[in-house]
């Protein structure tokens, strides 16, 4: 496919382009309207099913299931070890896309660290991420009202600290519009014990010293947007006398862990990024 259509639909996703304009270049590109419309579908398709899953995933168990939340069942994929014992547990939270094949790799990535490890899906009250359609699921977030949603995340919290497959302590990790949600749930549910936001919005100044987890965020360097808050947040965070790491990825740009997004991806601050992810999570939910 013709490099210019793959970024144009890259631009598009992230909302560089509106639909309007992303129609005429592709109008322009594929030579008009109804040849451009023609393959739409299968540019949706390709980006919806790019995660790179494990290879091998023999040593996990994921299944979806769906517990109790403010609105109602929440879905989640649920993945764990194979192993016979009480494990502590994670929650990953998409970005503003839904439950997209790559985040649920990222849950499966969790459990193989050795957590219980639940991707819920924020879309649940309005029918759940649609497949295969990654601007319906983008749409349909904004939607959503966001104190429900959080008390829907909230949720997962209590549902993971008296699970039976559970040690009862709860971590909790998003990125993107799951960044910012992780903080909220950091601020909502005292019985967190850590959060890792990954280049997420920062929780209102006044909000921070309710948090009692232990946070470790991660921020691409060039993110000017996000990083306008970090400043305040950790100067509360300081007075609060919160157990906190900030790390900054010079040279990488927001959603540098999706490794699905060419264009954002940086190999060398995800690795990095998510190697002190797991051994902080590894250290404050004593695995």
């Amino acid at each position: 496919m013709d490099s210019r259509i793959e970024e144009l639909y890259n631009d598009y996703r992230r909302g560089k382009v509106g639909r309007r304009e992303f129609l005429r270049k592709m109008a322009i590109f594929t030579g008009g309207t109804a040849a451009a419309l023609s393959i739409l579908p299968s540019l949706k398709n390709n980006y919806a099913r790019a995660a790179i899953n494990p290879k091998d995933e023999s040593d996990i168990h994921a299944e979806f299931i769906t517990y109790p939340g403010a609105t109602g069942d929440v879905r989640a994929l649920l993945a764990r070890p194979n192993v016979e014992k009480k494990l502590p547990a994670v929650i990953v939270i998409h970005e503003n896309r839904g439950l997209q094949p790559h985040i649920q790799d990222v849950t499966k990535r969790m459990a193989k660290e050795g957590f219980l490890a639940l991707g819920p899906d924020a879309l649940s009250p309005l029918g759940g991420t649609p497949p295969d359609d990654v601007d319906k699921a983008r749409s349909l977030l904004r939607e959503l009202d966001r104190d429900e949603t959080v008390k829907n995340f909230v949720a997962a919290v209590k549902y993971l600290d008296t699970h039976p497959l559970s040690t009862g302590k709860v971590g909790c990790t998003g990125f993107c519009w799951g960044g910012g949600i992780t903080n909220q749930v950091a601020v909502n549910a005292p019985e967190l014990d850590a959060a890792v936001p990954y280049y997420g919005s920062q929780p209102a100044v006044e909000d921070v010293p309710k948090i009692k987890a232990s946070i470790m965020a991660h921020y691409a360097g060039n993110d000017e947007r996000i990083n306008s808050g970090i400043e305040a947040f950790e100067e509360a965070m300081k007075k609060a006398s919160i157990d906190y790491q900030i790390f900054i990825y010079e040279g990488a740009y927001h959603a540098f862990n999706n490794d699905t997004n060419p264009d954002r991806y940086n190999k060398e601050a995800a690795e990095l990024a998510w190697e002190r992810t797991i051994a902080f999570f590894k250290e404050k939910l004593k695995i």
